[in-house]
């Protein structure tokens, strides 16, 4: 069953309405104290046989209506007949029996087929066998009892459901607030990214592409000027990676934690730091990295960096036995290569979903880079190689 819970933001909700079984137990607990008081009179007054079977018998119905609410009300509510027929007050017969009549009707039970249920045995026990004892006045004091009981429950009942409306209502509510802001907050960052996009990264290109013009026309004799362009132009080349990865992260908005967005780039001086993590876990690496200073720019360091993760990645959740990382310059060119013994993956969870080794490919093309993967042998084998300079602006 739903119970509505307080709101820091409104009024609390009352405790029946927290807990609505709270209504349902004093019910009960009213009409067993009723009973209880009626066995007690029927003792001290010495009553009959007769009289005592027709009190627990109204007692059984209360008990059974916990269980089978419609069975129990049709047997307190005809327990009246007994109780009249014997020539006993049946007021207290009747307490129960609207007692019962309430908690049906609150239990969410048709009310007016619970109430004429109810005031129908009420009525005819008063109209036969009790033959009209007490007059009108006690007619229609059972009758109004009945309908008080059935509709009292029934009342409380749609109030709780609309209070639980209300509170599902307000909840939805916020969650469609949040869920614009969200929205609102994305729109943004896509129109900022737009913008970096038209606007700077054609900027940037253009810049390129005169301090290209301007190299070529400089005399050969102007060698100061030339080194100045060229360092101009890998200026230009990092502006547009970096302009890149700023337009990425802009995109992918809310996926990105807060501590990796601002993290910073990985690099080919973190690979030392990142093997050193994978040994801590326990993989045992053997790297070779020989490369000169200043020759590989920052976005193919990153791409470097990213090859070198994800293929000790897999090394770790599904290889055995030592992997080796080599990262040289061969040729004028970045070759990376990793390689390790395939074996069960005990580390890890399953075969994987091989989206890595796509993030690797694409990474390594994004760099107009080329990636081969392989295994042979029973060794599974990563080698990417790229210009150091990565893509042309």
């Amino acid at each position: 069953m739903v119970k509505a819970q307080n709101s820091p933001d409104g009024p609390a909700a009352p405790l029946w309405v927290r807990r609505p079984e709270a209504l349902h137990r004093a019910a009960y607990a009213v009409a067993a104290l009723v009973f209880s008081g009626q066995i007690v009179a029927v003792v001290l007054r010495g009553s009959d046989g007769p009289t005592a079977l027709s009190v627990l018998l109204a007692g059984g119905g209360v008990a059974l209506s916990w269980w089978q609410p419609w069975a129990g009300l049709v047997v307190t509510s005809a327990a009246s007949f007994a109780v009249t027929a014997v020539g006993h007050d049946p007021l207290s017969v009747w307490m129960m029996a609207v007692l019962v009549l309430f908690s049906v009707t609150l239990r969410g039970k048709q009310p007016l087929a619970g109430t004429g249920i109810v005031a129908a045995f009420f009525l005819g026990a008063f109209m036969t066998l009790g033959g009209f004892r007490g007059g009108a006045i006690v007619g229609a004091a059972a009758l109004f009892s009945a309908i008080a009981g059935g509709a009292t429950g029934a009342a409380l009942r749609i109030h709780r459901d609309h209070w639980w409306i209300l509170e599902e209502r307000a909840e939805s509510a916020i969650a469609t607030r949040e869920i614009e802001a969200t929205r609102r907050v994305t729109e943004e960052r896509l129109r900022i990214a737009r913008d970096l996009h038209d606007v700077i990264g054609h900027q940037v290109a253009m810049l390129s592409l005169h301090l290209g013009a301007a190299e070529i026309g400089l005399p050969e004799d102007a060698e100061s000027s030339r080194q100045a362009l060229v360092s101009a132009r890998s200026s230009a080349r990092t502006v547009v990676v970096e302009t890149q990865r700023i337009l990425a992260l802009l995109r992918v908005g809310d996926d990105t934690s807060d501590g990796e967005a601002l993290r910073p780039t990985p690099s080919l001086s973190g690979l030392e730091g990142l093997i050193a993590s994978f040994e801590s876990i326990g993989l045992d690496v053997q790297p070779s990295i020989d490369i000169p200073a200043g020759f590989v720019e920052p976005s193919v360091g990153v791409t470097v960096y990213r090859v070198v993760q994800e293929a000790l990645t897999n090394a770790y959740r599904h290889g055995e036995g030592t992997a080796t990382v080599e990262v040289r310059e061969r040729e004028g060119r970045i070759c990376v290569t990793v390689e390790n013994r395939v074996g069960h993956p005990l580390r890890g969870s399953g075969s994987g979903s091989g989206l890595g080794l796509v993030g690797m490919r694409e990474r390594v093309e994004s760099s107009s880079g080329r990636l081969t993967i392989d295994s042979d042998d029973g060794r599974f084998r990563v080698h990417a190689e790229f210009s150091p300079l990565g893509a042309v602006v």
